[in-house]
């Protein structure tokens, strides 16, 4: 039996983890067994998720299918283009000095801020009252 071809990239932001696999094939693009455009619904994450494609020019080269969990819609838009840029760079090392260049390979640290003990969250505080 013929080894399908396939790329993996592991792409993570906030608290979303995506696992992102690359065939060779028409641009079908499914995110959790669902279509791409019905999972993420805003044009913007559409963007996001697809700009690591879009800029190495291999949108209609490759069949993308992922699996994502935790965090938001937004937060796993950009844990998918993470993972994508993981995934061509597997494909084709010459590509990592431009998706590095556009900031694709980073992992973008920023999460949520614990919230502090006599406060109200992270950086509100409870009412003062002067009297």
């Amino acid at each position: 039996m013929a080894e399908q071809v396939q790329y993996y990239g592991t792409g993570r932001r906030k608290s979303s983890v995506a696992r992102v696999f690359l065939r060779p094939g028409s641009g079908e693009f499914k995110v959790n067994n669902r279509p791409f455009d019905v999972y993420f619904v805003t044009e913007a994450q559409r963007i996001m998720a697809k700009s690591a494609l879009v800029l190495t020019e291999t949108t209609a080269s490759f069949n993308v299918t992922c699996t994502v969990d935790g965090g938001g819609v937004n937060g796993q838009a950009g844990a998918v283009r993470m993972g994508i840029a993981r995934a061509l760079q597997e494909f084709n090392p010459e590509l990592r000095p431009k998706l590095k260049a556009e900031g694709f390979l980073r992992r973008d640290a920023r999460g949520k801020e614990r919230k502090k003990y006599g406060q109200k969250g992270a950086r509100k505080r409870f009412q003062f009252s002067k009297r």
